[in-house]
């Protein structure tokens, strides 16, 4: 892991870098009390999108980073859908959130770089991509799907 933080080939976008691909597409966000969620994102009849985080529910920056580029996957891919969407609408939407977020923060690139290199843990991968771990597990699962982790065989 050493070796690839050497050689300048972090390509993961920064926290700084979310919140201005948020400002440059118009997406406000807005900090508030959020009683039954972290995060949420919404769109409005005119087209702004709107990401909603609870500040007070976040307790460190790989958790902001996650739920950030989750809403603005959301935003960015137009993946919205209302309390009456079946199911398999909603998971679809997510997943395309996800996938999002996953380009984002976890490249995969970088991420076949850094398995080659020898961090193979769970925990070892969230701490390197700053990002936890269920949001580590996605990406894993997302690169699995695309036959990319085949390589670590």
């Amino acid at each position: 892991m050493q070796n690839i933080l050497k050689q300048g080939r972090r390509q993961k976008t920064r926290t700084t870098e979310l919140y201005e691909i948020a400002a440059q597409s118009g997406t406000e966000i807005l900090c508030c009390d959020l009683p039954q969620t972290v995060s949420v994102s919404a769109v409005s009849c005119a087209g702004t999108c709107y990401i909603g985080i609870d500040p007070f529910r976040i307790e460190t920056t790989a958790q902001e980073r996650v739920h950030l580029a989750h809403e603005l996957g959301h935003c960015e891919t137009g993946s919205f859908y209302n309390v009456y969407s079946s199911l398999d609408v909603r998971e679809k939407q997510e997943k395309r959130a996800d996938l999002w977020a996953v380009r984002r923060l976890v490249p995969e690139e970088e991420f076949i770089n850094v398995i080659v290199s020898g961090t193979v843990e769970i925990w070892e991968l969230a701490e390197y991509f700053d990002v936890t771990e269920d949001f580590i597990r996605k990406a894993v699962e997302i690169y699995k799907i695309k036959n990319v982790l085949h390589l670590k065989r």
